[in-house]
């Protein structure tokens, strides 16, 4: 077979249009593709919503891939074994309560099991910065690529619009940081020094809408909340993540909740 280079180069410009054009308004936008982002993204996509996960670097994964100091090994807690199960990442008892997994397997089978589940990443994206509209709720969010904010570039960004926000943007908060800028809308406290077991069991209480139709999930959570850090132990956020999309819920309940308002 003859290789056409404008052909290959036509069938990534038009199936890139078609999925980024049919997810202009989604259910969903979950920005940041670490372990909370993909969790939520996952779970979410799995209920039936409409769901994109927004992650600013080449590489979905976000800390998880490193492991502790760049062993590529991760800590999972008892309570969140059953989402190691859920998503086939396989571990092993270290100590009673404490359980090993790779971080590469454990990236690669979150990422695969949002992408089975049905949601779609733009990769190379940033947001920077939120539509609120009259009825005072995060209705979008405004894109740009990544390397425009790495170059300083004047370059008119694009929106999307959603329902949900979901900011798994870890120790950044952006999402979160946006909203404190504008007028001070929410107020980021920032992440207190490491502690493990408080920010482990803190971080899905603080799991939680913060804003009308903003979710803040994983390390954002924390750092809203003024929460500790916790390292390389990961059931909290795979916890997170699954709250996260709780808190969403499903199609089914929003026409419910809507037959029960009339």
């Amino acid at each position: 077979m003859k290789l056409d280079e404008v052909t290959i180069t036509r069938a990534i410009l038009t199936g890139q249009m078609e999925v980024m054009l049919d997810h202009l308004e989604l259910d969903v936008a979950v920005v940041g593709g670490g372990p909370s982002g993909l969790t939520c993204a996952a779970l979410a996509a799995g209920n039936g919503h409409r769901v994109v996960v927004i992650e600013k670097k080449l590489s979905i994964g976000g800390g998880m891939w490193g492991g502790g100091m760049m062993f590529p090994r991760i800590v999972v807690q008892d309570e969140a074994v059953r989402i190691l199960d859920r998503f086939g990442i396989r571990h092993r008892e270290h100590a009673k309560g404490y359980h090993v997994a790779s971080s590469v397997e454990a990236v690669a089978k979150l990422t695969a099991g949002a992408a089975d589940a049905g949601a779609e990443f733009f990769n190379l994206t940033t947001v920077e910065d939120v539509m609120i509209r009259g009825d005072g709720r995060v209705s979008g969010l405004v894109i740009n690529w990544t390397a425009v904010e790495m170059g300083r570039l004047h370059v008119d960004p694009l929106t999307i619009a959603c329902r949900w926000a979901v900011d798994a943007t870890g120790h950044d908060a952006v999402v979160a940081k946006l909203l404190e800028r504008k007028g001070g809308l929410l107020q980021v406290k920032g992440e207190k020094s490491m502690w493990a077991d408080r920010a482990e069991h803190g971080v899905v209480s603080h799991t939680r809408e913060v804003f009308p139709g903003l979710i803040v999930a994983g390390m954002a959570a924390n750092a809203v909340a003024g929460e500790h850090r916790m390292g390389p132990i990961f059931g909290g956020m795979l916890l997170s993540g699954e709250r996260a999309a709780q808190l969403i819920g499903s199609p089914e309940r929003k026409r419910e909740r809507k037959r029960k308002r009339k």
